[in-house]
């Protein structure tokens, strides 16, 4: 499996914010989920959730930030928005992400499967 994708629970929270991950699920399932998946060579990370939680002390204080350095974490990670509704006026204003970021994943995610 050469790619994996890591995405925020789906939940919100009163103010339509996306709710963290249930603190017991990563602990009880993510290890033995990641041992029979031994050939990962990217790992997609989609919201703010999954980035803290995999970019650690590398992870900014915004997904836009995140989203900006991406080439830091590439080709192993990419920290990704969620593909929403709700986020067209943020990649309106980040336009890197449509010219440079997508293309740069398609062609990565192709020499993956191919």
């Amino acid at each position: 499996t050469p790619v994996v994708l890591w995405t925020d629970p789906g939940g919100y929270d009163a103010y339509r914010g996306d709710l963290p991950p249930r603190r017991e699920c990563a602990p009880a399932w993510r290890e033995r989920l990641l041992e029979q998946l031994p050939d990962v060579e990217l790992t997609i990370l989609i919201g703010m959730h999954a980035q803290r939680w995999h970019l650690g002390d590398r992870c900014e204080s915004t997904l836009t930030q995140n989203v900006s350095n991406w080439r830091e974490f590439w080709p192993a990670m990419l920290p990704l928005p969620h593909p929403s509704p709700r986020n067209t006026a943020w990649l309106s204003r980040n336009r890197f992400v449509e010219q440079h970021l997508l293309p740069a994943l398609q062609e990565r995610v192709r020499s993956l499967v191919e």
